[in-house]
């Protein structure tokens, strides 16, 4: 009997697709990966009412989940945060045989487990590789400097060993930009909106409460010396709480929406990134291989920051 090695990933959404695009890529696995993309695609436009459906949830999740193989994916029920909290189909398993694979021993696979919280998970060593999005690390374990982070290798130098053995081994790419925004208002016409504006700037910047250490990892504690901090309230959205306040930080992907708010876009501060970790107190040579195995690609990494 060969090893299987538990892998921790994100249950839906972007995160999710990107490690499938990984692995369909690494394993030559397309059409299971675009099995379970399209699986949940359909679930989340049935759970946002864009389409409907004659089955209920749960006659569909039997239809969807072969719990008598390991190599087909199998679902679970998620009490979605929507209005009205409904439950939606999200991942929950698939064993991936790594037979033939160069560098893993024979026998060896990779089981993918959904996990509502990949990072959490790893920390509480229920796992020895996982995926899950950067911004995770900076908000949870991060050290708080006055300098501004510049690299990937920055961020596990600012993360106590005493507090976690987790570490972040490369991003697969899927990125979108935490944004530096301000209204014309707000910046003189000569200053580009950045980092250099934010050391000369005093007065209040908005963001998501739940990205605070987020930003100040990013930015550094000395820049922020004479910001406050708002937040946005429930009702009203995040950009024009932004254009309220004058300037903030805000994740975007084509920055339209921002503009419809008479938002100017400034600098990309950091990736809103998946990113593979491990745990380096559950490693051994399979999971080694296997590390290895996941981390190389032709995807370069954005988390190289001061671009």
């Amino acid at each position: 009997m060969g090893e299987t090695i538990p892998i921790a990933i994100p249950r839906k959404g972007r995160p999710l697709e990107s490690v499938l695009d990984r692995l369909a890529n690494q394993l030559g696995i397309g059409d299971l990966a675009d099995d379970i993309s399209s699986t949940l695609r359909h679930e989340k436009a049935l759970t946002k009412g864009s389409l409907s459906s004659d089955r209920d949830v749960y006659h569909r999740l039997t239809a969807y989940s072969n719990v008598d193989e390991p190599t087909e994916p199998e679902y679970t029920l998620f009490r979605d945060d929507r209005a009205g909290k409904p439950r939606r189909i999200v991942f929950d398993s698939v064993t991936i045989p790594l037979e033939g694979v160069e560098g893993v021993p024979d026998g060896t696979s990779i089981q993918l487990v959904g996990r509502e919280e990949p990072f959490r998970a790893l920390r509480t060593h229920e796992f020895a590789l996982g995926f899950d999005s950067a911004d995770l690390v900076l908000e949870e374990v991060v050290e708080l400097r006055p300098e501004p982070l510049q690299r990937i290798a920055d961020v596990n130098a600012r993360i106590d060993p005493t507090d976690t053995d987790v570490r972040v081994v490369t991003g697969l790419g899927d990125t979108v930009y935490h944004t530096l925004m301000a209204t014309p208002n707000a910046t003189p016409a000569s200053e580009s909106i950045d980092r250099a504006f934010l050391e000369e700037y005093a007065g209040p910047l908005c963001i998501v409460p739940r990205y605070e250490r987020l930003v100040q990892a990013v930015l550094g504690t000395d820049i922020l010396d004479g910001i406050e901090f708002e937040y946005p309230t429930p009702a009203i959205e995040e950009e024009a709480a932004i254009a309220d306040a004058g300037v903030g930080v805000y994740l975007t992907v084509t920055g339209s929406t921002a503009r419809e708010h008479g938002l100017l876009l400034g600098e990309q501060l950091f990736p809103s990134e998946t990113v593979l970790m491990e745990n380096t107190a559950e490693t051994n040579e399979t999971v080694e291989a296997a590390r290895s195995l996941l981390a190389d690609g032709e995807t370069e990494t954005q988390l190289a920051l001061g671009r």
